[in-house]
């Protein structure tokens, strides 16, 4: 076996170093230090400069100007993304392109994934649903009428939807009872927006639908799309957690390795080395698991069961160990960890976020216990 990344996905890597280099964690807008929502937009600057070094068309087919590449080297990507506290859509904008791309219409990728990869439009998905712990192809029913379809119901906690062009809005058909995809524009009518705000301080959506018309060719009714473009989001998820605990541990490695106590750093003494050596088991379980899944997605490879039960252990996994991460470098900094000067504090508002988006670790225990009861091992 050859666990080894290629190297255009190692390109993709040094690419993305290459643009984070200039983005400074402690100059994240802060919620701790901010009343309300902690900015009105993501980080445009650093889109352009995403579209600019072509992240943002990386798993865009070359006929769409884009790399062609997989969603391991999204998650690589995401990975960068996170040690820095990243603000900008890249995960939902690319996830919602390339299942435009899958699965829906020539026409529809004709109008929107060149200007997608530019920069030039923004994505997003609604895909917490109600409660982020059912299913959010339930939150909305959808019917046909002659071309076109009518989305009734309720999307909570959607990304950056204040700022995206588009939503992709996952909901169930009433003739069918399959979950389709809708393309919703922003402000479009019988579409309503609310304010909702994240642990990390920026703005979420409550996106209402009431009899919202939306033409045919601007919905997926492809089967297997939703759960596709789910498992997508999970994955790339974990790949943000992974980050984002890998550089919390760095922090706390180096934060131990100077503070002293009786003469010595604290990194020497065995309660500290434990704890610290757990949280690395931790990240390395976060990574096998995010790559098996992140593999069976790009692969379509088989198993024993359905991708979505490699996604599924991925998010417990990720959900549960960038917890552990961050309540442990808190420990282990003491008051300094607290402290709004220092931007660890702004890691753990993050990693809450992380922990719960696509559904906390409980709701993918749950979907993992119901594939193993259909799917039966051994």
């Amino acid at each position: 076996m050859d666990f080894t990344f290629t190297e255009e996905q190692q390109a993709a890597v040094e690419a993305a170093k290459a643009v984070l280099t200039g983005v400074a964690p402690d100059g994240v807008p802060s919620p701790a230090l901010t009343a309300g929502a902690v900015a009105d937009d993501f980080d445009r600057g650093l889109w352009a400069r995403l579209a600019d070094a072509d992240l943002l068309s990386l798993l865009l087919d070359a006929r769409h100007g884009g790399a062609g590449l997989d969603a391991v080297a999204l998650c690589l990507v995401l990975r960068e993304s996170a040690k820095v506290l990243a603000r900008v859509p890249l995960l939902e904008s690319t996830a919602a392109a390339v299942a435009v791309q899958t699965y829906g219409g020539e026409e529809l990728q004709a109008d929107l994934l060149g200007r997608v990869g530019r920069g030039e439009l923004v994505l997003t998905v609604a895909a917490n649903g109600r409660t982020g712990h059912d299913g959010a192809e339930l939150a909305v029913t959808a019917r046909q009428e002659d071309d076109a379809w009518v989305l009734d119901g309720l999307q909570t906690a959607v990304p950056w939807a204040q700022n995206a062009d588009f939503v992709l809005v996952p909901a169930l058909s009433t003739g069918t009872g399959r979950s389709v995809l809708a393309l919703v524009p922003r402000g479009h009518q019988g579409a309503t927006l609310a304010e909702q705000i994240s642990t990390t301080g920026e703005l979420l959506g409550e996106l209402r639908l009431d009899s919202v018309r939306i033409p045919a060719r601007d919905v997926i009714d492809a089967d297997g799309a939703w759960e596709w473009l789910r498992n997508l989001l999970a994955t790339g998820t974990c790949a943000l957690a992974l980050g984002l605990g890998e550089r919390v541990l760095a922090m706390t490695s180096e934060y131990t390795g100077k503070r002293e106590q009786f003469g010595f750093p604290v990194a020497t003494f065995q309660a500290v080395a434990v704890q610290a050596a757990d949280r690395y088991i931790d990240l390395r379980a976060m990574e096998a698991t995010l790559w098996q899944a992140a593999w069976r997605i790009s692969t379509g490879a088989g198993g024993a069961l359905p991708a979505s039960g490699d996604v599924a252990v991925a998010k417990v996994w990720a959900s549960e160990g960038v917890r552990r991460v961050v309540q442990t470098a808190q420990h282990l900094h003491g008051g300094f960890g607290a402290d709004t000067d220092y931007s660890l504090h702004r890691y753990h508002a993050w990693a809450k976020h992380l922990e719960l988006s696509l559904g906390p670790a409980a709701a993918h225990e749950e979907a993992l216990g119901d594939l193993l009861a259909a799917h039966p091992l051994g």
